[in-house]
């Protein structure tokens, strides 16, 4: 199937300890009207089950939504894990409260983009669409 009648897969997944997953649950819904296929994990999703659930899933990005500050712990070990099961070219989004100053060492670590509060749903199904590799 070509890509373009393939729906993109997306993996909402919401780490760590934090219980506040409206914003997770936005994006969701936001991207399944942008017309993508989404599995949402639920809450307090350790890294290896993110892993596990984007692999079992064989999705094409993962978004991540941390509001508790763990971002720099819990994001590059998702994009490990991801990596060495072999989903080399599975985009990763982090959604959520992250200074500044952190944002380059994650885009370094290979998170794709990081969306702050008051980013646009569009703007960021847009930022998917764009930025997700098509599948041979």
């Amino acid at each position: 199937m070509a890509q373009a009648e393939r729906k993109i897969r997306v993996l909402v997944a919401k780490p760590g300890l934090d219980g506040h997953d409206r914003g997770a649950k936005v994006i969701a819904r936001a991207l399944r009207d942008a017309g993508m296929e989404v599995i949402y994990t639920g809450l307090r999703q350790t890294p290896e089950m993110i892993a596990a659930a984007a692999l079992q899933e064989d999705v094409d990005a993962v978004g991540v939504s941390i509001l508790s500050g763990a971002h720099n712990t819990l994001c590059p070990r998702i994009v490990s894990l991801l990596r060495e099961q072999g989903m080399k070219d599975t985009l990763v989004v982090l959604g959520g409260i992250v200074p500044q100053e952190d944002i380059p060492k994650l885009k370094e670590q290979g998170v794709a983009e990081i969306f702050l509060p008051g980013t646009s749903t569009q703007d960021i199904a847009k930022f998917i669409r764009e930025n997700v590799r098509p599948r041979e």
